[in-house]
């Protein structure tokens, strides 16, 4: 059999055991070479039979040559007998390291090993697999593409979406079978979907529409990587959200530099910012720098969630897993709080296990740790393995005839199967690949992943899973983004702002703006909502028609008017104004807009007008709620939303389960009777009036007193009484008498409620008559306002001076006066240079001994004492305080403020001043102690500037400086040690200063230097200390012997 292996078989020359790379030769000579495998089985057949190489079995045996041929062929592979079934994988394998790094050869190998050893699906084709590198530019991409005609059996791929829709023409052209992964332009929806494309993936966008829906969040950005495939993939993605019916207002290239995430804070209302770039938990640079920068411009606090888009094609590990990028980068461990990533759900195993798993069994020949490798490498394995099982389906439905583009599009599915490392399921009627999802999240502080929510797989229906709470809450950094309406996910209807559904009926929004929900009609903003559609609405029925005429002809200033019907772009919906400031629900909820009886009185006297009219020409609303109230420019509020019921019916929609909250408005009887709920009646419309009414006055939910869930009240307004289920209002929040008309309006008993006839009766007699004037009212309150805001200001204004004030305090106590005014102009504070300047340092004698022998809080209290005593003396001199450092202090006279030279005078003064206060100072906790210190200063040039931003010191520099420290170093307790510059000045004072010669003494750095002692002044007459006695030459070791013996012997007496 040595033969065949170097024979051009087919299925052989492309097996996954070694294939070429593919190219157009191989594309031209594909049917030729076909041909001449032919010839070359029937060659190899006759060779293994000829009389050299097998004469003596031949004569010996005298069997006949077709029994010999059955022998031999016999023991031909199982390759030969079967056809060969070629999946090319097309992929941008080396345009982004999260395909580069999934090992592609690798994973389709293993799955095609998994295949043929298959018994399920062994018995028809013989699965091969050739991998087609994809351009990173998308027209040399496409123009490749193009030139593999009859390359291989099915294609699984693009991953580019900027060509997808080519590709799809192209394989329908060829009918062979087409399976991207990515494209979400293509095959989304039964209307568009090309007969030749299956999805080896769940659609991506439908995943995040999903999500989105669950947690009410709309508004949408896309932030893209700068490359072609990504850019694509996030116009993609937006147009494919767009058509879901979400606001998604801008999509963003991030470059370089941070430019792109300002883009991104400008569109305000956007809550979600979908990340079309590599994660950065896998090495993603760009996604780490944009996480990272929005962390710092706060966007992760203010309530943003940002959502990577890539974790969605694979199973990213969670389960056991930490991932060390955020371990290292503490901003981005912060950042991603704000992340939710959104990944196929993982099994029993993560990826990690299981790729380590068939390592372990010789099945992966690769060295490389499965931490480097890409998640992407186990969708590679599912998708490989879902169209083998899906082509051998469609086969065996054949009658074993070839699979072609257009019969693998409408296959059966319906069966599930064991992925790389998770359960998978086929949707039926072409529906692709089926995936569970999870929903992780971190808990800002920590670098693993927590699953909180659940997405179901849709299975083998097809439909759209339920998201699952796990226990779980996710956790945001600061506020929780905002809830949007729910229409926006509603499949009936568009809407600006918030909105009500369909079959919800409402309509809010205020001046937040979509193209989706307001079209523009000969220069005015109009509403345009969108009925659900199974098919063309080219005809309408004359019923349908009889309905809108009825609805055109309501005309009055209450009622939202109906300006017509909307057909074209397989889209069906109906006409109305647009009101700018939204629902009636939007304006109670602005806790901005103060509004007082008058107003409210004015919005509920417009309701009743627009309902009685309703009711007076025979229509029921049967869906009144202040969701479908709006209020237009002047403040005149409209009933909108009247009729839906009859269209409805008349274009036989079904009602959408609503949701508990949605029902609050409901009638008793209605909730009991559900056929009837379908068309109202006047006296349910009344009930829903009496709830608004209880909205209006408290500027609340419905029910929101009873503190208890929707489904919880729903339940007991739809049982009898007793009890009965009602709000309750304080009596100090409205007239007794509009009480009395809510509480009639909301009685069980349908014939006892009032019409609306009767109501708008008693709303006018409340009034006497008179008419309401709503602009009256809010000009007195605009009066009001202004006479307020002036007082406010006025008030504000003295608050802001006070502050000032003591803001400059403060300032001036850190910084010299002129340092202070320069940094408060914004100016820069340049060094200054000063040729003469005296320096004073002082410290504790023995503070290393007090501090170990006292508490903490003790050794705070001394120095704060001990400092403030000081603080109080130099404010009586020319000095200048620069700071103090643990037991030291530093005073600088002739600095800012030149004086001549006096500033030796001043400062021997001051010494003179503090050496006779310490002689009194006792400290709080050993009163009995005595505190030493001992002073040194020094006369020279200084310069002096502010250093640093953050907390700005003034600081001294110079040789004068360290001179000055070496001094009071040198010196000795209760002595005033003075270098011979500021004696020379002294003496030229001729003020008497009593100065004693110290002798020659050692300064670090500078050798010996004359030194003296300051030991009074003409005319000084407070006591000093009496320094002590020690004996010349080792007065050092003398002083501190003698200062650690005395602080001994204080201590020990407490």
């Amino acid at each position: 059999m040595a033969t065949h292996k170097n024979s051009n078989f087919l299925w052989q020359s492309h097996h996954p055991r070694g294939h070429p790379e593919p190219s157009t030769e191989h594309v031209s000579q594909y049917k030729e070479n076909s041909c001449q495998d032919c010839k070359s089985l029937g060659n190899t057949l006759d060779n293994a039979l000829s009389p050299s190489s097998g004469a003596l079995l031949y004569h010996s045996l005298r069997v006949p040559w077709f029994l010999l041929s059955l022998l031999m062929l016999s023991h031909l592979p199982h390759e030969v007998w079967s056809t060969t079934f070629r999946i090319a994988l097309v992929g941008p394998w080396t345009c982004d390291p999260m395909y580069s790094k999934s090992l592609p050869e690798v994973a389709a190998h293993l799955a095609m090993s998994r295949i043929n050893k298959d018994p399920h699906l062994n018995r028809g084709y013989w699965y091969d697999h050739v991998l087609v590198h994809e351009d990173c530019q998308t027209s040399q991409a496409l123009a490749r593409f193009a030139s593999l005609q009859g390359y291989a059996s099915a294609f699984l791929g693009p991953a580019n979406p900027g060509y997808c829709t080519a590709a799809a023409l192209l394989a329908e052209h060829w009918n062979t079978p087409l399976l991207p992964w990515v494209c979400p332009g293509v095959g989304a929806g039964p209307e568009i979907r090309s007969p030749k494309v299956l999805r080896p993936l769940p659609l991506a966008s439908n995943v995040l529409f999903a999500v989105l829906r669950f947690f009410h969040w709309a508004r949408v950005a896309v932030a893209v990587e700068e490359s072609d495939l990504w850019e694509a993939t996030a116009h993609e993605l937006a147009a494919s959200l767009r058509t879901l019916g979400l606001p998604v207002h801008t999509v963003v290239t991030i470059s370089a530099g941070a430019e792109g995430v300002c883009l991104l804070v400008c569109p305000c209302t956007s809550t979600v910012v979908i990340m079309c770039m590599q994660s950065a938990l896998m090495g993603g640079e760009v996604q780490r720098r944009l996480l990272t920068t929005a962390a710092h411009m706060r966007m992760v606090e203010h309530g943003y969630v940002f959502i990577p888009f890539d974790t969605l094609l694979y199973p990213l590990p969670y389960r056991n897993v930490s991932y060390p990028v955020l371990a290292e980068d503490a901003q981005l461990q912060r950042a991603y709080d704000g992340v939710l990533t959104i990944t196929m759900d993982q099994g029993e195993q993560n990826f990690y296990e299981a790729f380590r798993e068939a390592q372990e069994r010789n099945q992966i020949q690769s060295t490389v740790t499965p931490e480097q490798v890409s998640p992407f490498f186990a969708s590679i394995y599912n998708m490989l393995y879902y169209t083998a099982m899906v082509v051998e389906q469609t086969r065996v439905a054949g009658g074993a005839r070839w699979v072609t583009g257009d019969s693998l599009a409408r296959s059966d599915g319906g069966f599930e199967f064991a992925g790389f490392n998770q359960p998978l399921w086929a949707g039926g009627e072409g529906r692709g690949m089926q995936v569970r999802y999870a929903v992780l999240d971190t808990d800002g502080v920590g670098t693993v992943l927590h699953r909180t929510h659940v997405l179901e797989a849709g299975h083998t229906d097809g439909g759209s899973g339920a998201l699952r709470y796990t226990g779980r809450s996710i956790h945001f950094a600061g506020s929780s983004p905002s809830s949007d309406a729910s229409c926006w996910f509603s499949s009936c209807m568009a809407c600006s702002g918030g909105t009500g559904e369909w079959g919800q009926g409402g309509v809010t929004g205020g001046a937040r703006h979509s193209s989706r929900a307001e079209e523009n009609m000969g220069g005015d903003w109009v509403w345009l909502k969108k009925c659900p559609s199974e098919g063309s609405f080219s005809d309408v029925s004359k019923i349908t028609q009889a309905v809108f005429i009825q609805l055109r002809d309501m005309r009055q200033e209450n009622l939202n008017l109906f300006l017509g019907l909307f057909l074209g772009s397989g889209i069906f919906g109906i006409v109305t104004e647009h009101c700018t400031r939204g629902s009636l629900e939007d304006l109670l909820s602005n806790k901005e807009m103060k509004l007082d009886w008058m107003f409210k009185s004015s919005l509920l006297m417009d309701l009743v007008r627009g309902m009685k009219h309703l009711h007076s020409h025979g229509v029921v609303h049967g869906r009144l709620k202040s969701r479908n109230c709006v209020v237009d420019s002047r403040f005149v509020l409209k009933v909108t939303d009247y009729g839906l019921n009859e269209i409805m019916n008349s274009l036989n929609i079904a009602v959408e389960n609503r949701r508990p909250e949605d029902q609050l408005w409901t009638a008793p009887e209605m909730l009991r009777s559900g056929k009837q709920m379908l068309k109202g009646t006047s006296a349910a419309d009344v009930f829903s009036f009496s709830i608004i009414i209880q909205e209006v006055i408290s500027r609340s939910t419905p029910y929101c007193m009873l503190d208890i869930p929707p489904q919880e009240i729903i339940d007991k307004v739809r049982s009898p009484p007793p009890p009965l289920c009602r709000p309750f209002v304080s009596v100090d929040e409205a007239p007794l008498e509009v009480i009395q008309i809510m509480k009639q309006a909301w009685s069980e008993d349908p014939h006892l409620r009032p019409t609306f006839e009767e109501i708008f009766k008693q709303f006018k007699s409340l009034r006497k008559g008179k008419k309401t004037n709503l602009i009256d009212s809010m000009l007195r309150m605009l009066e009001q306002y202004s006479t307020n805001l002036e007082d406010l200001i006025r008030e504000r204004t003295e608050e802001l001076e006070v502050e000032r004030q003591k803001t400059d305090a403060l300032v001036a106590q850190m910084l010299p006066k002129s340092v202070a005014l320069a940094l408060k102009k914004g100016k820069p504070v340049t060094p200054e240079h000063f040729l003469e300047a005296t320096l004073y340092f002082s410290d504790i004698v023995g503070f290393t001994t007090i501090s170990a022998l006292s508490e903490p809080i003790e050794v705070v209290d001394l120095l704060n004492d001990l400092y403030t005593l000081f603080d109080s003396i130099i404010g009586m001199h020319d000095v200048y305080k620069v700071e103090t450092i643990g037991d030291a202090y530093m005073v600088a006279s002739g600095v800012p403020i030149r004086n001549g030279n006096r500033h030796a005078a001043e400062m021997a003064n001051m010494s003179l001043d503090i050496l006779s206060c310490i002689s009194t100072f006792k400290m709080r906790h050993m009163p009995g102690v005595k505190v030493k210190i001992r002073i040194g200063l020094h006369s020279g040039p200084v310069v002096a500037g502010v250093v640093g931003l953050t907390m700005p010191r003034y600081c001294l520099f110079g040789d004068t400086v360290n001179t000055a420290s070496r001094m009071e170093s040198t010196g000795l307790p209760y002595r005033i040690h003075v270098n011979q510059s500021t004696v020379r000045v002294l003496r030229e004072l001729r003020l008497g200063y009593q100065i004693e010669r110290r002798g020659k003494t050692e300064l670090k750095g500078k050798g010996f230097e004359e030194t003296f002692w300051l030991v009074g002044r003409e005319g000084f007459t407070k006591p000093l200390p009496i320094p002590p006695d020690l004996t010349p030459g080792s007065h050092t070791f003398t002083a501190g012997m003698l200062c650690r013996r005395d602080l001994h012997k204080g201590f020990n007496r407490y």
